[in-house]
């Protein structure tokens, strides 16, 4: 008999994938949604049906809630999702790639230890930064290194990115 113990994270011999959101700490949920659906061509999550729900059985009251884009959203909590992703109609909830950005108290102090890379494409890099720029994104600075050239940004709360 031979030992066929499976691998962490296998079933059955299967290794298991798992679903992931990238979640965003910040002051303003909805206008980091905001920029960030702007910047790489996403949505915001619509989650209107879902609220409209808990608060006609009572489940939740105005006090947790803002008016956004001319609809109720949460007041803590915005998404942005990849707009050929599946999405959850009864709660607006994106199924795939997705950003959610949750109301902290305190706020960044320090470097980020995880960022997004935006891929402009060959020869946009400039384009692309000036449109984010206009959105709200500032430069830190330009690399070049044997590696590459790409642009440090930040968002409107002082996250960091690269633009390649």
């Amino acid at each position: 008999m031979t030992d066929t113990a499976e691998a962490p994270g296998t079933a059955g011999g299967a290794r298991e994938t798992l679903g992931w959101k990238l979640v965003v700490d910040c002051a303003d949920p909805h206008r980091q949604a905001d920029f960030w659906a702007a910047a790489l061509g996403y949505e915001v999550e619509d989650h209107s049906v879902l609220i409209e729900r808990l608060l006609g059985s009572g489940a939740v009251g105005e006090d947790i809630l803002v008016e956004h884009h001319g609809r109720r959203a949460w007041r803590d909590a915005a998404g942005a999702r990849h707009p050929q992703d599946p999405f959850d109609p009864e709660s607006g909830t994106g199924l795939g790639r997705r950003l959610l950005f949750q109301r902290v108290p305190e706020p960044k102090t320090v470097k980020n230890r995880l960022h997004i890379d935006v891929h402009a494409g060959a020869g946009r890099r400039e384009e692309t930064v000036t449109r984010l720029t206009g959105l709200g994104a500032t430069v830190i600075r330009q690399v070049k290194e044997a590696s590459g050239e790409w642009t440090v940004m930040a968002d409107p709360e002082g996250n960091e990115f690269c633009v390649a």
